[in-house]
């Protein structure tokens, strides 16, 4: 079974394609674009943390993430322009760290 920081990392990985794919959208929203790429930096930045035990900091990092997809979400959501393989590419992102949050804390 992998561990929480394995799935984190996957999930890592999911949010960097969401991005791409919003970035390489040309309907996407400036407002958009900034949204998911701070998700992107946030979502780095918890990785990049991932090396200590602390596993205290790693749910706190799982927390900060969430929060982040919470608002790409809402961006996805309400931006017209974007197409529907992109919208759902940030959705899917934001469940999948939703799931990881519910099963960690």
């Amino acid at each position: 079974m992998p561990t929480t920081a394995e799935r984190f990392t996957r999930i890592s990985e999911q949010l960097e394609a969401a991005t791409a794919a919003v970035e390489a959208d040309a309907g996407s929203s400036p407002v958009l674009i900034a949204v998911v790429r701070e998700l992107s930096r946030k979502t780095q930045k918890a990785v990049d943390g991932l090396a200590t035990d602390d596993e205290a900091a790693l749910r706190m990092a799982i927390v900060e993430v969430e929060q982040a997809a919470d608002s790409a979400k809402a961006a996805a959501e309400a931006d017209l322009g974007i197409s529907d393989a992109a919208r759902q590419s940030v959705i899917d992102g934001h469940l999948a760290i939703c799931i990881l949050k519910a099963k960690t804390i």
